[in-house]
């Protein structure tokens, strides 16, 4: 069982299949206003919120989460997400696969 520093990961990212693993992990560090555009994979995707305020889109939701809060959206779901601020938000994106499968929609 590897141990991965996050200073190992200078952009965040680890794809599990590198490391034997069946999920792949993004440590995700937003400034207020900041999040990934409008995506979808063919897998869930959960997110830890460690610190921060976010507004979370999937589908035709829209609600917000805040440390401690853990967020699933199901595969093929269109989502995204903004940190509302007023500081830096933590995330940890976890996506239920060895690889990056990402098709963006924005």
């Amino acid at each position: 069982m590897p141990v991965i520093s996050p200073s190992a990961l200078p952009d965040g990212n680890l794809e599990g299949g590198e490391h034997g693993a069946t999920v792949s992990v993004i440590l995700d560090h937003s400034e207020p206003g900041h999040g990934p555009r409008l995506h979808k994979h063919p897998y869930d995707e959960t997110w830890v919120v460690n610190d921060g305020t976010i507004t979370f889109q999937a589908g035709d939701e829209e609600f917000e989460a805040g440390p401690g809060d853990i967020v699933i959206v199901p595969p093929d779901t269109p989502h995204k997400f903004t940190n509302k601020g007023p500081g830096p938000a933590d995330l940890v994106c976890i996506h239920a696969n060895p690889t990056f499968v990402t098709e963006w929609l924005e």
